[in-house]
């Protein structure tokens, strides 16, 4: 399995689901691909936010090694799956689709645990205390995601 978590810069909110889901899929003997990118271009080849490198590590994942990169059009051809974070990132990457199987590939990642209620993982850069909701919210997604394989 190859997944990919977009959000709008891939410095807060994919940086945490993509270190989280590999996490989750090392613990469960799960060889998958897990990497992230953002719909923009402003933060490319930046580290993570420091306030998700530390939420992560109070976590016991290390993020740190991560640096960001733009969502590109080869990225459906390269992953099974695409995990946006928020409806608008899901807008922008349908947009760069194809074809029907590009756009079956993308989905909400909050729908696993909120099936059909379209919600957004919260942007957390203007608000200090948001990275931990976020990753709350991105931890038990993927656990529901994990448990479908094992």
């Amino acid at each position: 399995m190859k997944i990919l978590m977009v959000c709008l810069g891939n410095i807060c909110r994919s940086p945490l689901a993509e270190g989280i889901m590999k996490q989750k899929a090392v613990e469960n003997g799960l060889e998958w691909a897990v990497d992230s990118a953002g719909t923009g271009s402003w933060h490319m080849g930046q580290l993570p936010d420091r306030r998700s490198i530390a939420i992560a590590r109070k976590k016991g994942i290390d993020i740190s090694d991560q640096r960001a990169r733009q969502f590109q059009t080869i990225d459906f051809e390269r992953f099974d799956i695409i995990f946006v974070m928020d409806t608008q990132n899901q807008s922008d990457v349908l947009r760069l689709a194809s074809n029907e199987k590009d756009r079956e590939k993308v989905a909400l990642i909050l729908d696993q645990t909120y099936p059909g209620q379209r919600k957004s993982v919260p942007d957390p850069y203007y608000d200090d205390n948001g990275f931990e909701e976020v990753f709350d919210l991105l931890d038990q997604a993927c656990s529901v995601f994990i448990r479908r394989y094992i």
